[in-house]
């Protein structure tokens, strides 16, 4: 699908370089040539911070619910794409810890968009191999949501296919936090502690560190997401508003990808 809100600076394959040079990515005076299907590097593990909703609603002049609406529709294109493009693991940022103090009306409708979500989408992701993992706190959850979590992770936990995390009330800080509160209740010594243990104990565990972070709508924060396990993930900014990110546009985000040179500290 062709994006309908326009890439506001009006990127070309070649402009796109530019912005992964901003993004970190080594620029050489000449571009790079573009890679084709063949060579295109597809990361193992892909997170997206899913941002714009909002905006893509406030410059159709309708509420933010509808933008949020949007939001939610577009999940399955992109989880298709993503499978079809062979990521072995996707996670998407749908609702922060810091989302409660958003106005009453707006984290309702969140909640009660993410239960129809659940509901409508999750035998079509099981028919399709995917496997749910829900990353982050369940307990503030509406007990209805938190039933139908449970039993979509339970329904999709023996498939080979992708697995889709689904960060939902998830807030980095926070991982790390009760990572620590449960080595300390397990009577972990100080001496016990490695960076190994403390992945295994965040909401992450038995995934791979993402090699690659998403943001759309144009900003270049991380928001509290996953910062121990983004250590040394690559960082890609999309212009284009979440509803209006499609396969093409994570085509867009794997040819920068491809041309990045991952050096992990070393030179």
């Amino acid at each position: 699908m062709t994006s309908t809100v326009p890439d506001r600076a009006g990127k070309t394959a070649a402009t796109h370089a530019e912005t992964a040079s901003e993004n970190g990515a080594r620029h050489d005076a000449a571009p790079s040539p573009q890679p084709t299907v063949s060579d295109l590097k597809v990361p193992r593990h892909v997170a997206i911070i899913m941002d714009g909703n909002g905006r893509w609603a406030s410059s159709r002049g309708l509420p933010r619910s509808e933008g949020h609406r949007a939001g939610y529709e577009n999940l399955r294109r992109v989880v298709g794409a993503a499978s079809q493009l062979g990521v072995e693991y996707l996670t998407l940022f749908a609702f922060s810890t810091e989302n409660w103090d958003r106005p009453n009306e707006e984290v309702s409708g969140i909640l009660s968009l993410a239960a129809e979500v659940i509901r409508v989408e999750t035998e079509e992701l099981h028919s399709n191999g995917i496997r749910i993992k829900h990353v982050g706190r369940v307990d503030r959850l509406p007990q209805e949501l938190q039933d139908q979590i449970g039993e979509a992770v339970e329904m999709t936990c023996d498939n080979k296919g992708m697995t889709l995390g689904v960060a939902f009330d998830y807030g980095g800080r926070y991982d790390v936090v009760q990572a620590i509160q449960r080595m300390i209740r397990d009577g972990k010594s100080p001496e016990d502690v490695t960076e190994e243990m403390v992945s295994n104990y965040l909401f992450t565990s038995s995934v791979p560190d993402p090699d690659l972070v998403i943001r759309t709508g144009g900003e270049f924060r991380i928001s509290n997401f996953l910062l121990w396990q983004s250590a040394y993930a690559e960082f890609y900014s999309s212009e284009v508003y979440w509803p209006d990110f499609d396969g093409e546009q994570l085509h867009k985000a794997f040819e920068v990808y491809t041309r990045r040179e991952r050096r992990f500290g070393r030179v």
